[in-house]
């Protein structure tokens, strides 16, 4: 437990989830066992002695049923169900992937703010890439996750979460596989609970992202999600993934086939692809640098393969997979 907790309080939990994460594992972990009374670390059929290591720490172990497709909703759910309904429950869990480091006086700040705030169901930070010099896209990632404090609309995988509002609305939807946490926070906020971005602090990524196929496949996962989040919550008033569904499709099939098409008409068509460069400049007056303005601008093609994966899994009713960037 945090120092600055008093033991006749609640009690504080965490829920790490992970696969093959290797010494990121134990480091994660070596950071929450410092921290909350108790860790439940869910393991998603590792093979690099993950579930040991972990139970060397003291964190109670969970492995998932390997003949169920892995999900991280599915993953986190596990650790809820074992945290809860066996006497009584922790009043805050914190939620961490296991390739991220809890920083020092997180818990604290978070846990302050909701006992200070009944009505915020979850409290998040600032997480940061460990290694943002590493590459353009290490540095894009962490520049992703500068969102803006305060009342917020979504969370991600790392925060810390009123255990009473997760019970309320069942948990995470273990069929998603990425984009658990948006949605999850969708139907909190649906039945009045706040989502809150603080100004502190919370956790170090690793996500090792060095390679141009890590980046198409993460751009791909991202533009399943969006696809999906619209066949679940795209109506009004939400309107959920809609807008980045759009974009995604405007510039990843639209453009590139009224070209092609154009071509065979007039070779002037060839001008349609001078948008490209257009919409990088515009990216770069609006504060962007290059790679940021390269990358966000060509993201849209697999952003686009990513939501023609998810409409023709949902046409043939094929099973989901994991779309994984390492």
């Amino acid at each position: 437990m945090s120092q600055a907790r008093e033991k006749s309080q609640p009690v504080l939990a965490a829920i790490a989830i992970g696969r093959n994460e290797g010494a990121r594992l134990i480091t994660c972990l070596d950071a929450l066992i410092s921290q909350v009374d108790r860790v439940v670390y869910v393991d998603s059929g590792s093979t690099d002695g993950s579930v040991t290591a972990a139970r060397a720490r003291g964190a109670e172990v969970v492995e998932l049923d390997m003949d169920q497709p892995f999900t991280a909703a599915r993953a986190r759910n596990a650790g809820l169900v074992r945290l809860t309904g066996q006497g009584e429950d922790p009043l805050y869990i914190q939620f961490v992937d296991a390739d991220c480091v809890l920083q020092p006086g997180w818990v604290d700040t978070a846990c302050a703010f909701l006992d200070a705030n009944p009505e915020v169901a979850v409290a998040c930070g600032r997480r940061r890439e460990r290694h943002p010099e590493a590459s353009i896209w290490n540095a894009m990632i962490d520049a992703e996750w500068d969102t803006p404090v305060g009342q917020a609309r979504a969370c991600g995988g790392d925060a810390l979460m009123r255990t009473q509002a997760l019970l309320e609305v069942g948990g995470y939807d273990p069929a998603l596989i990425a984009g658990e946490e948006p949605e999850m926070c969708l139907r909190l906020r649906a039945c009045g609970w706040e989502i809150w971005r603080l100004d502190a602090e919370m956790t170090l990524h690793d996500a090792a992202l060095t390679h141009p196929g890590q980046w198409w496949q993460r751009a791909r996962r991202a533009g399943y999600t969006y696809a999906e989040g619209v066949a679940m919550h795209g109506s009004a008033p939400e309107r959920h993934g809609v807008a980045q569904l759009r974009r995604s499709l405007a510039w990843g099939i639209a453009l590139p086939l009224v070209t092609l098409l154009g071509l065979f008409v007039t070779p002037w068509a060839a001008l349609l692809l001078l948008v490209w460069p257009l919409q990088m400049v515009r990216l770069l007056a609006r504060g962007l640098d290059w790679p940021q303005s390269v990358f966000l601008t060509l993201g849209k093609l697999p952003e686009a393969q990513g939501a023609l994966t998810y409409l023709w899994r949902r046409l043939t009713r094929a099973q989901a997979r994991l779309i994984e960037y390492k």
